[in-house]
C-alpha cells in the first residue's frame, strides 16, 4: 500500500495521453452538470484507478481504465448526482479486482467513499455468483445497495457501459447479462426515474435477446424517418407560432419511443409496427425563470403547463380518453408532465407531453435530479418526497445503524410497482406489486404453477392468496396430482398466471363437453335413439342452446339433463318416470368424478322464495357439493326438480347469466338427523402417524363418520382426500379448524370438482 500512497502524491505519473484527454472531458461534464465539483478528488480517484488497473485489459482489447472512465462520465453527464459519485465510479472495481483494500480507500478518501465502494463490491459479488447457498445472504447483499443511494446509481452507469461494450463477450455471457439487465436493472432504473438510462438498457438487452426483432424495428423506423420528419414539422409549425405569440420560452422536439417499448407494444397488441400509431411523441419543454423563489417558480410552471395545454387543444382536437395529468398526481418516482393525444394532420394521432425544464430534468434523471433540488415541492408525491428527504440526511451523515431503516424505506418507496423476491436457491424474481405465491410459481415454471398446492414465505406456510413483499424468500410446494383452482384467477396479478389458469379452465370446459357427449351418447343408445350431429344441432337450437358444445358442456357439468332432450326429440314432452330413472344413472356417473361420491337425491324441506316447500325433488349438484349453511340458489330443471348450487359454484356464472328465469331463491330449513356428504383436500408433510392423527381428529374427537380416505405421497409431501358425512357448514368448518392444528398439515381445503 506504500506504493499506492506514493502514487497519489506524484504529479508526473506516466499516463497515456488518450486517457488524460478522457479525464479532462469528464471534468468538463462535471462542471456542466454537477452543482459543485472537487476537481482534486476526481483527479486523485482517476490517478489511483489508472495505477491500480495498470496491468488490466478489457475483453475488447482496451486498457481497463477506459471502463471506469466511461462509467464516471455517465454518472456525471447522464445522472449528475455529485462529485463523490463520479470519484466512486472511477474506483468502483479497485477493491474487487486489484490489490487495493477497502481500508486503504477509507484512509485516503474517507468513510463515505469506502461505504459506497463496499456496497458496489457486494453487489458485484451477488451478480457474479447467484448460487450463494443461502437466500438470506443474497437478500442481505441485494438490499445492502440501499445503504447509500450512490451505490445503485453508480451500478446503473457500470451496467450501461458493460451493455454498450457487450459485443466483446462470448454469446453465453451476453445472453446472461442481457436477461439480467432486462429483468432487474431496467425496472430498477425506472423506479429511480432514470428514463434515458432505463430505455437504453432495455434496447441494448433486446438487441442481444431478440436481434431480428430489434433490427426489424430499427430498420422500419429508419425507413420512415424522412416521412416522419415531414409530418412532425407540419405538426409543430402551428404550435410554435401560437406559443411565440403567447410569449413563452420553450423547446419543441420529437421523441421516438425506445425500441423495446415499441417491441413490447407490438407483442401486447399483436400488431405489426406499421399499425402502432404512437411510435413517436412531441415534447414541449417550458423554460422557467430563475429570478423568483422556488415555490413561485414551480407554481407558475404548473400554471404555464396548463395554459400551453389549452393552446395545444385549440390547435388540434384532443382525444379525451387519452389525457393524463402527472403534474397534479406525480408518479411514484417524482415524474411530472401533462400527457394528451390529439388528432394531427390527416387525422393521425400524436401524443403531446408538456412539462417545465425542471420537470424534464427530473423525468430524465429521476432521483438524482430530486436530490439536487433541496427545496420543498408540494406537488411532488408526498411519500417520495419524505423518502428523498431521508436519503439526503443519510448522505450528509451516513450511519451504519440506520441501514435497516433505509432498507425498509427503500422497499416501500422504490418498489411501489414492482417487487423483488428470492427462490430458495437465491435466484432473484421480479414481480408486480400485489403478486402472490401463485404468480411466483408460474414465474418459476408453468408446471410449478399448475401443480402448486401450497407455499412457504420466509419459512412459514402462507395462504396462496398472500400478497408478497420485496425481499421475501418463497418456496412452492407442488404435487403432480394438483390442478389449478379456478378462484386463483381472482387474485393473481401476472399475465402468465392469468393466461395459464384461463387456458386450463377452457381445457377443463372442453373435457367437460367431451364427457357430456359421452353421457349423451350412452343415454341416446339406451333410449334406442339415433340422431346425427346435424339434426342434434337443430334440436339444440330449438331448446335455446347456441351450439352443440354448450349443450354437451351443460350435460357434462350436470346443468342440463339429457333425458329432457330425449323426451323432446321423441314427442316434445318430458317423461317423469324416465327422467327420474335416468337422473339416478346420470348422477351416479357424475358422482364418480367427485371421489366416487356425491350428495344423495331426495325430498328435503327447503325454503323457496320465502315459503317452506317439502314435496319437491331436490338434487344437490356434484359440481359444487352444497351443504346446509352454504350460500346457495336453486336451478329449476325442465322436469320440475330443483338442482341446488353454491353461489360460488364454477357453473354459477353460466346459470345466472344465461338462464335467469330458471333461478330460485333457496334457503336451508332447520333439519335434524340429516347428514350430507362433503369432502376435504389435505396437504402436508409425509411423516409417521400422520394418517392416524387425521383419523383421530375426525372420528374420535369430533365423532364424524368417514366415508372414504385416500392418501398419496411423493418427495416427502402428501395429498389426501377425505369424504365425510356432516350435518351442516358449521360442522365442516369445525373439522377444518381442528385438522389445521395437526403438526405438518399445510393445507385443509374443501374439495370441489
Amino acid at each position: 500500500m506504500i506504493q499506492a500512497s506514493a502514487v497519489l502524491q506524484k504529479d508526473d505519473l506516466d499516463i497515456d495521453q488518450n486517457y488524460v484527454e478522457g479525464l479532462e472531458n469528464l471534468l468538463a461534464h462535471c462542471r456542466t452538470h454537477l452543482p459543485s465539483v472537487d476537481e482534486d478528488l476526481i483527479r486523485r480517484a482517476f490517478k489511483l484507478s489508472y495505477w491500480a488497473h495498470r496491468d488490466d485489459w478489457r475483453a475488447s482489447g482496451e486498457r481497463y481504465i477506459s471502463h471506469p472512465l466511461e462509467v464516471a462520465t455517465i454518472v456525471a453527464r447522464d445522472i449528475g448526482l455529485d462529485d463523490l459519485s463520479v470519484a466512486a465510479a472511477l474506483l468502483h472495481d479497485v477493491v474487487e479486482d486489484t490489490e487495493l483494500s477497502l481500508d486503504f480507500i477509507e484512509s485516503e478518501f474517507g468513510e463515505t467513499m469506502a461505504a459506497v465502494i463496499d456496497g458496489l463490491t457486494k453487489i458485484s459479488g451477488v451478480f457474479a455468483s447467484r448460487e450463494l447457498g443461502q437466500a438470506e445472504n443474497v437478500r442481505k447483499l441485494m438490499l445492502s445497495m440501499a445503504t447509500d443511494l450512490r451505490v445503485i446509481l453508480v451500478k446503473f452507469a457500470d451496467r450501461l457501459h458493460n451493455m454498450r461494450t457487450i459485443d466483446a463477450l462470448p454469446k453465453k455471457k451476453q445472453l446472461k447479462k442481457a436477461g439480467e439487465t432486462l429483468d432487474l436493472f431496467a425496472p430498477l432504473a425506472h423506479r429511480f426515474g432514470l428514463h434515458s438510462i432505463k430505455s437504453e438498457l432495455e434496447d441494448l438487452s433486446l438487441k442481444i435477446l431478440d436481434p431480428s426483432a430489434y433490427e426489424h424495428i430499427v430498420g422500419t423506423i429508419s425507413d420512415l424517418a424522412e416521412e416522419r420528419d415531414k409530418f412532425i414539422s407540419a405538426f409543430i409549425d402551428p404550435l410554435e407560432e401560437r406559443l411565440e405569440e403567447e410569449g413563452y420560452e420553450f423547446q419543441i422536439y420529437s421523441r421516438v419511443k425506445n425500441i423495446y417499448s415499441i417491441h413490447r407494444k407490438m407483442k401486447r397488441q399483436d400488431k405489426p409496427i406499421d399499425e402502432i400509431y404512437d411510435i413517436f411523441a412531441i415534447r414541449i419543454v417550458l423554460k422557467t425563470s430563475d429570478d423568483v423563489d422556488n415555490n413561485t417558480r414551480e407554481k407558475k410552471g404548473k400554471e404555464d403547463c396548463w395554459r400551453v395545454y389549452s393552446v395545444v387543444t385549440d390547435v388540434y382536437k384532443p382525444l379525451p380518453t387519452r389525457f393524463r395529468d402527472f403534474i397534479s398526481n406525480p408518479k411514484g418516482n417524482g415524474y411530472q408532465s401533462l400527457h394528451t393525444t390529439v388528432l394531427g394532420p390527416g387525422g393521425r394521432r400524436v401524443e403531446v407531453q408538456i412539462r417545465t425544464d425542471r420537470m424534464h430534468e427530473v423525468a430524465e434523471k429521476g432521483v438524482a435530479a430530486h436530490w439536487r433540488y433541496k427545496e420543498g415541492r408540494k406537488n411532488v408525491d408526498e411519500e417520495m418526497e419524505q423518502f428523498l428527504e431521508w436519503v439526503r440526511d443519510l448522505l450528509d451523515s451516513p450511519k451504519p445503524e440506520e441501514a435497516t431503516e433505509f432498507v425498509e424505506e427503500f422497499r416501500l418507496n422504490l418498489y411501489d410497482e414492482e417487487i423483488y423476491v428470492f427462490t430458495p436457491m437465491g435466484d432473484l424474481m421480479t414481480l408486480p406489486k400485489g403478486a402472490t405465491p401463485v404468480d411466483f410459481a408460474f414465474k418459476v415454471h408453468t408446471e410449478v404453477g399448475m401443480q402448486c398446492i401450497g407455499a412457504k414465505v420466509n419459512g412459514k406456510m402462507v395462504p396462496l392468496s398472500r400478497e408478497l413483499q420485496s425481499g421475501d424468500q418463497v418456496e412452492i410446494i407442488t404435487s403432480k396430482k394438483q390442478s389449478p383452482n379456478p378462484d386463483w384467477e381472482n387474485f393473481v396479478q401476472t399475465h402468465k398466471a392469468k393466461s395459464r389458469i384461463r387456458h386450463w379452465k377452457n381445457e377443463k370446459r372442453r373435457k367437460t363437453a367431451e364427457h357430456g357427449r359421452e353421457i349423451w351418447e350412452k343415454a341416446a343408445e339406451k333410449a334406442h335413439l339415433e340422431v346425427s350431429d346435424h339434426d342434434l344441432q337443430q334440436y339444440a337450437h330449438d331448446i335455446k342452446f347456441p351450439d352443440l358444445r354448450q349443450l354437451f358442456y351443460e350435460i357434462g357439468a350436470g346443468i342440463y339433463d339429457p333425458q329432457d332432450l330425449i323426451s323432446y326429440i321423441k314427442d316434445g314432452t318430458v317423461s317423469p318416470e324416465e327422467d327420474e330413472q335416468h337422473d339416478e344413472e346420470s348422477l351416479r356417473e357424475q358422482y364418480e368424478n367427485f371421489l366416487e361420491t356425491a350428495q344423495t337425491s331426495g325430498r328435503q324441506a327447503l325454503v323457496i322464495d320465502g315459503e317452506m316447500q317439502r314435496d319437491i325433488k331436490v338434487n344437490y349438484s356434484s359440481c359444487c357439493n352444497p351443504i346446509p349453511g352454504d350460500d346457495v340458489f336453486g336451478f329449476v330443471s325442465k322436469t320440475g326438480s330443483i338442482n341446488i348450487h353454491r353461489t360460488n359454484c364454477p357453473n354459477a356464472t353460466d346459470l345466472l347469466n344465461n338462464h335467469p328465469h330458471r333461478i330460485q331463491d333457496v334457503d336451508w330449513s332447520h333439519q335434524k338427523d340429516v347428514h350430507f356428504v362433503a369432502a376435504l383436500r389435505l396437504m402436508g408433510e409425509d411423516r409417521a402417524n400422520m394418517l392416524n392423527d387425521i383419523t383421530t381428529v375426525i372420528s374420535k374427537n369430533l365423532n364424524t363418520y368417514i366415508r372414504s380416505l385416500t392418501i398419496d405421497s411423493e418427495d416427502g409431501v402428501f395429498e389426501g382426500r377425505v369424504t365425510l358425512h356432516v350435518a351442516d357448514l358449521k360442522h365442516l368448518e369445525r373439522l377444518k379448524e381442528r385438522l389445521k392444528r395437526i403438526d405438518g398439515l399445510y393445507g385443509v381445503y374443501r374439495f370441489e370438482e
